[in-house]
């Protein structure tokens, strides 16, 4: 069985996120970059039905020149190899033009189950699967918190995670899959693991590789833009309220302090 895991590299969740002035776009150079932490339940995923059922597994990433470390990570997990979309023309992409540039890039292997995680930390709009399904063609099996392939490899059933519980929804393969946090606990690339990673193959494809217009992709393409923004104020000093001894005062006070914010 051929599963294609799809990554994205993403800026630290714990750093400060910043705006490019330029074109109003994230400024991905003022933050450590890393791999999307959903995307790791995925590649983890994809390595235990690999190991169950034998096959290959390949990684596709869309981004610039500095994902190639996120592709190498998910491939010192355990990939066979990886393919990484990287053009100058995508940058700015949004939802519907990562989705194309993915799809289009999926036409260039073989696979029989792509999996992703459920959303990215960076935009959390979680509409990737779906729209890559859509234009697969192909049945789409979401928020899994479980995944099982059927033993002749032409079905794939998953317990959907939901508030009450979980679903179990089943389909023919090939089929788009997104993973929940909850369906692994991904494993630390090995030293072996690493110095392994640098020998496997990576295919780099550009636009004109996918044959995908520039017009379609990047800020040219996208169908939403920041007109203007700005930097948050720094926040102010806190109100310190004093109970004097008796408490009346200090409760006094902090009552009129929350009715003047007017939460009570």
């Amino acid at each position: 069985m051929n599963i294609v895991v799809c990554v994205k590299q993403v800026p630290d969740t714990w750093s400060e996120k910043k705006l490019n002035p330029a074109d109003n776009t994230l400024d991905r150079g003022a933050t450590d970059p890393v791999m999307n932490e959903m995307d790791e339940y995925a590649v983890e995923e994809a390595l235990r039905l690999q190991e169950a059922s034998g096959g290959e597994v390949t990684v596709l990433c869309m981004g610039p020149e500095s994902a190639t470390e996120t592709v190498r990570k998910a491939l010192s997990m355990g990939a066979d190899k990886a393919i990484h979309v990287l053009d100058d023309g995508l940058h700015g992409s949004d939802a519907l033009a990562t989705s194309l540039a993915l799809s289009k890039a999926l036409g260039t292997t073989s696979y029989d189950l792509v999996l992703l995680g459920s959303e990215s930390s960076d935009a959390r709009m979680s509409v990737i699967p779906a729209m890559l399904a859509e234009r697969l063609g192909l049945p789409q099996l979401t928020f899994a918190k479980e995944v099982t392939v059927a033993a002749d490899g032409g079905s794939v059933t998953i317990k959907r995670l939901t508030d009450e519980g979980y679903q179990v929804v089943e389909a023919s393969l090939p089929a788009v899959v997104s993973v929940v946090e909850k369906i692994n606990e991904p494993r630390y690339p090995s030293f072996k693991g690493i110095m392994a990673a640098k020998k496997k193959p990576v295919e780099t494809l550009s636009l004109a590789d996918l044959g995908v217009d520039g017009g379609d992709v990047g800020t040219a393409g996208a169908s939403s833009a920041v007109e203007s923004f700005e930097t948050a104020p720094p926040r102010q000093a806190g109100t310190v309220v004093k109970d004097e001894g008796d408490g009346t005062v200090g409760a006094q006070k902090l009552v009129e302090f929350l009715a003047g914010k007017k939460f009570v």
